[in-house]
Parts: structure tokens; C-alpha cells; sequence
């Protein structure tokens, strides 16, 4: 009876797997509709580590200090990149100071030039995300590495030059130890 009873109940959990199976394959409900390759593309604006998704475009330092000052980008972060009670864009450079432990400073501690595109193209400024030209991007993206001592201030950035650049983190990124949730992160590492 107890070889039964188990095999009843075995056929009975394989019933409500199957049934779980079909009401997650549930019926469509006619709203919405499958996004064309163009409206995908149109909402793929990430960068990658080459660069080949950059649009065209060029930007110096100093035309970024320029456009940092005209959309207001010191109401935030301060004037040239710190004081402001948005996160800090310049490192404290000093002979102490090596470039892996030069704080959280997105412009020092990104493994890529890309990246920092990337992030001031889709997150700034706030509250007006995206509404930054491509030529903006790159100069306010010039003007933060050369604050930091990344490239020259007179290097123009464009889509074949910024993915040449060379990160003070280069490859350390690399050698950052698997992180686990709910762990304490190491001190020293930036994520």
C-alpha cells in the first residue's frame, strides 16, 4: 500500500509540473507586439570595449571644460570635478597615489575609454538623460580623462581614437576577485 501510495503521488506532482508548464506558456492576450531588427537596434545604444557602436563625432578637452560649464555639469559635481554632492569626476593625484587606488573616480577606475562614453551618453545629465549630442559626449569624455591625467589635453577624441586609449587600470580589471552577493567587498577594489 505505501508503494502505492508513492507512486500515486509522484504521478500527482508530474499533473501540477505539467500544468505549471502550460500556464506559463499561457495565452496571449493580443496587446503589444514583437519589435522589428530597426526598433531593436534603435534601443541597443551600449559600448563596448572597441568601440565599433561609437557614432561619428570628436571632442577636445577643451571644448568638454566648455559644455561642462553650459549644461551645468558643476551644479553637481563641482567645479573641474569635485565639491559637488554628486560623485567626484577627478582623482586626487599625487605621488602617493597610484593609479589603481586613486578612489572611485569613473574616469581612473573604468577598464575602458568606452565605457566612460558610454555612461555620460546615456546617464547625463540627469534628469535630462540623452539629450547630449555625440560631439558633447566625446568633449565632456576628453575633458574628464585629461583632468585625470589620462591623455593629453590637447588629444582629440573621436570613434577611432577613444577605444585606443590606455585606462591607468588597464588590465587589472582582470584580476578583481569573483564577488558573491551578500560578501563584503574587498578594500581596494572598485566593485
Amino acid at each position: 500500500m505505501g508503494a502505492c501510495r508513492m507512486g500515486a503521488l509522484r504521478v500527482l506532482l508530474l499533473v501540477l509540473l505539467m500544468g505549471a508548464a502550460a500556464l506559463a506558456q499561457g495565452p496571449t492576450y493580443g496587446v503589444g507586439r514583437t519589435p522589428s531588427a530597426e526598433e531593436v537596434r534603435a534601443l541597443d545604444i551600449s559600448i563596448g570595449p572597441t568601440g565599433q557602436e561609437l557614432p561619428p563625432g570628436r571632442g577636445t578637452a577643451k571644448e568638454g571644460a566648455l559644455v561642462y560649464r553650459a549644461k551645468g555639469c558643476a551644479g553637481c559635481h563641482g567645479a573641474g570635478g569635485t565639491g559637488g554632492r554628486a560623485p567626484v569626476l577627478k582623482a586626487r593625484l599625487g605621488p602617493e597615489a597610484d593609479t589603481w587606488r586613486r578612489g572611485r573616480v569613473l574616469p581612473v577606475r573604468s577598464p575602458f575609454a568606452t565605457t566612460v562614453w558610454d555612461y555620460i551618453n546615456r546617464g547625463m545629465p540627469l534628469n535630462a538623460e540623452g539629450t547630449l549630442t555625440p560631439d558633447e559626449v566625446y568633449a565632456l569624455t576628453a575633458y574628464l580623462l585629461s583632468i585625470n591625467g589620462v591623455i593629453p589635453e590637447d588629444m582629440v577624441l573621436d570613434q577611432e581614437s577613444l577605444p585606443k586609449v590606455k585606462m591607468p587600470l588597464g588590465d587589472a580589471y582582470a584580476d578583481l576577485p569573483e564577488w558573491k552577493p551578500k560578501t563584503r567587498r574587498l578594500p581596494g577594489y572598485p566593485y
